[in-house]
């Protein structure tokens, strides 16, 4: 058997977006260069989960969730949730997201942005995938929300076996707010911000949530980590994610890329996919 080495897994990024048409196997290469085993690609919209799921049939270590941002969620009704339900029997799929609420931008009226919200968690309670969570602006909505939700869930759900049920993506909400999540059966998704010099709350954060309910993730090409604020991000930066997370909770970075993977591990069931670890891969992985 080969001997495990330390990997990280990208949680959250979309590699489908046109920022990345240029040079997405150079990116893919980076990737792995940068030790990152898998990466999770959500939707925001169907056309995006189609391109995502297109890039998962092309690349082995690209894995999908599929999902209506809310931002894009102008129009769910029953054809656009039939449409994601044939989407999400695709065996790369591994989450319903990227959904939610979003306050901040105004795209989509908030009472639309809800139905689409219920419906969508409605849709992973039915398929028994975890959800992947916006919430922008919206903490006290989600929470309201999120909390009736997942006592549903652990009454009827297939969910309810998994070890988890979602995920709070790009959390910067108080530790409240992580606390409930943890009962909920919910995981914090910590990225570029983290590392950012004037995120003083989020670095005071960081070392009082539980280390074993933590994905790292990037959100690229978008909040970009120090030293390349101002650049397009991509997944081999959530190295530097780790890193950060490592100096704030005085760890070595290859015990939090350890703990972290074998979180995202669980949360996707990729040994359920696999068989083993992905810590096991040693070669390319990207075809």
């Amino acid at each position: 058997m080969p001997e495990q080495r330390t990997v990280l897994i990208d949680s959250h990024c979309h590699l489908d977006l046109s920022q990345f048409d240029a040079d997405r196997e150079l990116v893919l290469v980076r990737a792995h260069e940068a030790a990152v085993s898998y990466l999770v690609n959500p939707g925001i919209d169907l056309d995006h989960c189609r391109r995502a799921l297109a890039l998962a049939e092309q690349y082995d270590e690209v894995f999908v969730a599929v999902g209506i941002h809310p931002n894009s969620a102008h129009d769910v009704g029953s054809q656009e949730l039939a449409d994601l339900r044939a989407l999400a029997v695709h065996p790369k799929v591994v989450a319903i997201g990227e959904i939610g609420l979003d306050y901040h931008w105004h795209d989509v009226a908030p009472d639309r942005q809800r139905r689409a919200f219920m419906a969508q968690l409605e849709l992973a309670a039915d398929l028994g995938l975890p959800v992947i969570i916006h919430h922008r602006d919206a903490n006290k909505d989600i929470a309201e929300i999120l909390r009736v939700w997942a006592a549903t869930v652990a009454e009827r759900s297939p969910l309810a076996q998994r070890p988890f049920k979602g995920v709070l993506h790009a959390f910067s909400a108080g530790l409240d707010l992580a606390q409930e999540a943890y009962d909920w059966g919910f995981v914090i998704g910590l990225g570029g911000p983290v590392t950012f010099r004037s995120a003083r709350e989020l670095h005071a954060l960081a070392p009082l949530l539980r280390i074993d309910r933590l994905l790292l993730e990037t959100d690229a090409p978008y909040l970009t980590p120090h030293p390349y604020r101002g650049q397009r991000n991509e997944p081999a930066y959530v190295r530097l994610v780790c890193e950060q997370i490592a100096q704030l909770r005085g760890m070595d970075s290859a015990d939090v890329a350890a703990l972290t993977t074998a979180t995202a591990t669980s949360f996707f069931q990729l040994e359920d996919r696999f068989g083993a670890h992905p810590a096991t891969r040693h070669t390319p992985i990207h075809a």
